[in-house]
């Protein structure tokens, strides 16, 4: 089933997620949801919190919505070790209409669950690694444009204000 993905500043999106205790059907339903979700709108991750379920899991797939070759979903998903710097161009799924470079450790290894609840421990680089530090500080209530520049913030802010006032008129 396909969700609607909450877009800033709905509050969900800054709030820190809950630890998932236990894999239940509901969290294997969340995932699939999310998977379809991330595919539909043409995204290749996903955060449980974008659809408004403020848990720790997201949902993972740099092959694109395209060729769906590397899916895979992450419970309680921790980064234990970065190196380096990057800085790629990042967009979101819950911002409209903005994309903006982001600085980001350029190699990662990622500790979580997957769905049969077992331990999970990748390393981690180039799209892969910027992407799973992306979900995951969605998780921890972080938006990629809470990573940039206090000035390119306060304009997309006015464009966002912008577009409610619209919404709001029609």
């Amino acid at each position: 089933m396909t969700r609607e993905i909450v877009k800033y500043p709905h509050p969900v999106l800054a709030q820190k997620a809950a630890r998932i205790e236990e894999i239940t059907p509901e969290i294997m339903a969340l995932a699939g949801d999310m998977a379809e979700t991330m595919y539909v709108n043409q995204g290749i991750g996903l955060a449980a919190n974008q659809v408004a379920e403020p848990v720790r899991l997201i949902t993972v797939d740099i092959s694109g919505p395209d060729k769906r070759e590397e899916l895979f979903a992450l419970v309680n998903p921790e980064i234990i070790m970065a190196e380096g710097e990057t800085e790629t161009e990042e967009g979101c799924l819950s911002v409209k209409d903005y994309r903006s470079n982001v600085v980001r450790a350029e190699k990662v290894r990622v500790r979580g669950l997957d769905l049969s609840g077992n331990e999970v421990c990748l390393d981690a680089e180039g799209l892969l690694a910027v992407c799973l530090q992306h979900e995951i500080d969605h998780l921890e209530g972080t938006l990629f444009i809470d990573r940039i520049s206090r000035l390119k913030r306060a304009l997309y802010d006015k464009r966002a204000r912008k577009w409610a006032r619209k919404a709001d008129q029609d």
